[in-house]
């Protein structure tokens, strides 16, 4: 069954949700959607943040905090829908499960995430997008999409391109920040992807921590890995700074 997805955005309501930032209610393809906004000034540039396999979370939020405090705005997308904030590894699976199977869909919450950012003065124009795992994928997924963007980061996300797809229309700059010792998402999986974007030539810089594992910026999670968070986030920021300008 195929499905046909607006990119109309309405917005629904505003609702404070702390100091930092707010949260943005907003719709795509009929169905509602919660996001994160947060700007320390007008027209700040843009960072649009994909959100892990557990929906948008404190995580998500707190990073965003940290791009404002950098002098980022930041818009928190939603890719599973309002409320939906799955805690179990199945239910995890399921949610991605069904927009890895529907690429056209993941694409369309990307871009209305980015038009309900749009809607709330975000300088859209002047703009990143980045991810986390899933949100990672996510991320290549809408740069092989021909999004005008000026930068896509991913943090150590899914890096397999689909049967059938390229990055023959990719935009913009790519940074994949990676962990050697990702059992996940594998080394093998890093050298087709580099091997790919040179064949393409599509201008891109790919980072890989010793020791670090799937998810090694989870902060308090076994996972975590302090020094290779540490480098990956310093080196994402100076991408930023010379990416949105």
């Amino acid at each position: 069954m195929k499905y046909v997805y607006s990119f109309f955005i309405i917005l629904m309501m505003a609702t404070t949700a702390s100091a930092g930032g707010t949260n943005i209610s907003y719709n795509v393809g009929g169905q509602p959607y919660e996001g994160h906004y947060v700007s320390p000034s007008p027209n700040a540039p843009l960072v649009l943040l994909i959100h892990d396999w557990d929906g948008l979370t404190d995580y998500e939020v707190k990073r965003a905090g940290m791009l404002a405090a950098e002098g980022y705005a930041v818009f928190a997308a939603d890719l599973f829908g309002a409320g939906v904030r799955p805690t179990k590894v199945e239910d995890r699976r399921q949610h991605t499960g069904e927009l890895y199977k529907d690429r056209a869909k993941m694409r369309a919450l990307i871009q209305g995430a980015l038009d309900a950012a749009q809607a709330q003065g975000a300088n859209v124009g002047n703009a990143v997008v980045m991810g986390y795992c899933f949100g990672g994928a996510a991320v290549l997924e809408f740069a092989r999409s021909g999004a005008d963007m000026k930068g896509f980061v991913t943090f150590h996300g899914g890096l397999q391109t689909p049967a059938g797809q390229d990055y023959t229309q990719t935009k913009g700059r790519l940074l994949i920040l990676h962990g050697t010792a990702d059992a996940n998402i594998t080394m093998e999986h890093f050298a087709a992807l580099a091997n790919e974007l040179e064949q393409h030539g599509v201008a891109h810089e790919m980072i890989t921590y010793g020791g670090a594992p799937h998810a090694f910026t989870v902060f308090g999670s076994d996972r975590y890995r302090e020094d290779a968070d540490q480098k990956s986030w310093r080196r994402f920021k100076e991408f930023l700074a010379d990416t949105l300008r």
